[in-house]
């Protein structure tokens, strides 16, 4: 092996250029005498720095004393977590969905809310006063003790997401130097922010399970993922329109047809019992989302609040994400060499987030994972995490309305804002795709040989394929395929 050439400085230019001002790339001697601190570990070391960092960044917004509570959105530390603890009837000692009371119905999928209860039960385990009679105090301590359960359990998620991240390019590549690539998601910033706002680091490490199995060729266990993390958040669900795309170019339909019924058995299992026994409860999460007008984050709120909202807006922001899926579609086909799954993951969740109808800033966690299996160079990373936190901190201010201009005035920094971090999405999407239709010149993944170097011209197949790798294209696709380059 080549000096280096399985370290991260060996292959990213960017790293190379920075490395030089530090030194230099690692050198053939590097790193004996401590094989123990593998990439994947070294990853999940800096994970749970990270986390930390994270859990002490939102110390300013823990209120100890009932009635003086800090401002959430000055601080850049708001979580739904503490205050849906006692808006969505825990507190009380109820399960979501299944318990009724004076509260609104938990607005998320089944899984999250089994995630909810399971927290839930932890926390009354650990002392935590329950019940409907609770004064604010004892409510305010009963949420801090489960805001802190939650950052432990949404801890173990996201090294969960790294260390599957870590293993999901098989070793034979560079000689298991891809593994560095989960460092993108252990030092990400975005991670640090926006990681505890929410839940959605359960359906984020699912779905990192899910691309791990299928690139171990066991289609059922990323179905079973897939199954969950749908249950958990609907957005794992669009991974299956790419998958039967690439399954039937490459002939590979019975595995798929693996995947679909696991995927299928997978939700059930969770959602069945609140669809029997709580069916009203179960569609609230399907109303709440068909019933909203363009919100926080989207598109169609910057055009609300300039003054021009758009109609019909379910029908306008699904036709448009039918016509990208078709483009993502059409590519998936006619190019000349099959796309990663990598790839087209990332295409068709920031397609589906560019047009949906709120962008919550949690949302980013969806995407991180996402663009480091599609684009693993930091360049690119750097791109989208400069977008994702321009808007970061853009949300914020909007709601603490602190964007305001002094003559009162629209919040046009928050409105563009909200179209830089879609430019920045949509131009890694640009990268990726020119990655798809040049891969043997652009694509970091395939473009290299045994010892990891870089060979223009050389091209390998999806090294994290799975049962696609090095597949046969079918029968008609050769045909059609022919006729485009005859035509073009």
């Amino acid at each position: 092996m080549a000096a280096g050439t399985g370290w991260p400085t060996a292959k990213d230019r960017f790293l190379v250029v920075i490395s030089r001002r530090i030194g230099g790339p690692v050198g053939r001697h590097a790193g004996r005498g401590l094989s123990w601190w593998t990439p994947t570990r070294v990853a999940l070391v800096t994970a749970t720095v990270a986390w930390i960092v994270g859990a002490l960044q939102k110390l300013p917004c823990r209120a100890t004393v009932a009635g003086h509570y800090p401002d959430t959105y000055k601080y850049l530390c708001y979580s739904d977590i503490p205050l849906l603890y006692t808006g969505r009837g825990l507190a009380d000692g109820n399960i979501p969905y299944l318990d009724h009371g004076s509260y609104q119905t938990l607005e998320y999928p089944v899984l999250t809310g089994w995630l909810l209860e399971f927290q839930r039960r932890i926390t009354a385990l650990l002392g935590a006063p329950v019940g409907p009679g609770l004064n604010s105090q004892e409510a305010l301590d009963a949420s801090n003790l489960f805001a802190t359960v939650n950052l432990v359990v949404l801890g173990l998620l996201f090294l969960i997401t790294v260390w599957a991240h870590s293993r999901t390019v098989p070793a034979d590549l560079d000689r298991g130097g891809r593994a560095w690539d989960a460092m993108m998601l252990a030092v990400s910033p975005s991670v640090i922010l926006a990681g505890f706002i929410n839940w959605d680091m359960l359906p984020v490490a699912l779905t990192a399970l899910g691309f791990m199995f299928w690139a171990r060729s066991k289609p059922a266990a990323a179905g079973v993922m897939f199954g969950l993390g749908m249950a958990a958040k609907l957005y794992p669900a669009l991974f299956l329109g790419p998958l039967v795309l690439l399954c039937l170019r490459r002939r590979r339909m019975r595995h798929f047809g693996r995947l679909m019924i696991a995927f299928v058995i997978a939700w059930l299992v969770p959602n069945l019992p609140v669809m029997i026994l709580a069916p009203d409860q179960w569609l609230v999460f399907w109303t709440f989302n068909s019933d909203r007008g363009g919100d926080l984050g989207s598109i169609w709120y910057v055009f609300s609040l300039a003054g021009h909202p758009v109609p019909h807006l379910n029908v306008i922001n699904t036709a448009i994400l039918l016509l990208f899926c078709a483009g993502i579609g059409w590519l998936i086909i006619t190019a000349r060499r099959p796309p990663r799954f990598g790839q087209l993951g990332y295409l068709v969740i920031a397609a589906f987030l560019i047009t949906n109808k709120v962008y919550s800033p949690q949302y980013v966690l969806w995407l991180l994972p996402l663009v480091v299996l599609a684009r693993p160079r930091w360049r690119e990373w750097w791109i989208f995490t400069a977008g994702e936190l321009v808007y970061f901190l853009a949300i914020w201010g909007h709601l603490d309305q602190t964007l305001l201009p002094g003559d009162g005035g629209a919040d046009r920094i928050y409105w563009l804002a909200v179209i830089f971090r879609i430019a920045c999405e949509v131009w890694v999407g640009a990268v990726i795709v020119r990655d798809i239709l040049i891969p043997d010149r652009y694509d970091p993944l395939r473009m290299a040989d045994g010892d990891g170097k870089v060979v223009y011209g050389r091209i390998v197949d999806d090294p994290a394929g799975g049962v696609l790798r090095d597949a046969p294209d079918a029968g008609w696709v050769v045909r059609l395929r022919t006729r485009l380059d005859a035509a073009g």
